[in-house]
């Protein structure tokens, strides 16, 4: 019988992307501080999020393996945030057109019965057109990116904004790095490929 598998998140999408590797294995939220500790890098922030969402969860089981995770968006070093308005939307558009962000994603699989912990930050980059704005607001629009972090959703109408994409797994960029994962879960015993 393979191990338990919990996904430490509440995401419809990091879901939907576990989904790719597995059907078997549960979600639970984790009750996690997520604020920056003074001097951390967005690196060190997600890196360390990721294994603390992870614990939270493995902390209440007696076995199985738990995954965490945790992005950043990054545009010349800060941190990118939600919009929340279709104004703050407009101006952080504006600022990426004919620009690259940075996505940071932070995994971690956590071993419940024995505590051990494997993790990794994956890098991905997405390199924005010249935008119009026309092109903005018109995306806003129509797609109301307003709770995503850089005001924009690739997995929708976010893709015809960009030049190109660059990075070794286009599911990091949603949230969950499914190549990165797959190994981590092998190092920890199990291979989703032949224990689904």
């Amino acid at each position: 019988m393979p191990a338990n598998l919990w996904l430490a998140s509440t995401s419809v999408y990091r879901k939907a992307l576990l989904e790719k590797l597995t059907p078997n294995f549960e979600m639970a939220k984790p009750q996690v501080d997520e604020t920056a500790l003074p001097g951390e890098t967005a690196m060190q922030l997600v890196e360390r999020l990721a294994i603390a969402k992870a614990q939270a969860v493995a902390a209440n089981l007696d076995d199985g393996l738990v995954i965490g995770s945790d992005q950043v968006a990054l545009f010349d070093n800060d941190i990118l945030g939600k919009p929340h308005t279709a104004e703050n939307a407009f101006a952080q558009l504006k600022r990426f057109s004919g620009h690259k962000v940075t996505f940071l994603t932070g995994l971690a699989v956590v071993n419940a019965r024995t505590g051990a912990v494997v993790h990794c930050v994956d890098t991905f980059y997405v390199h924005f057109r010249q935008l119009t704005d026309q092109d903005i607001h018109t995306y806003i629009s129509r797609e109301q990116p307003l709770n995503c972090a850089g005001s924009f959703k690739s997995e929708g109408l976010g893709i015809t904004l960009f030049e190109k994409l660059e990075g070794d797994d286009p599911n990091s960029l949603i949230g969950l790095p499914l190549i990165k994962l797959h190994q981590l879960l092998k190092q920890q015993g199990r291979d989703v490929l032949l224990q689904p």
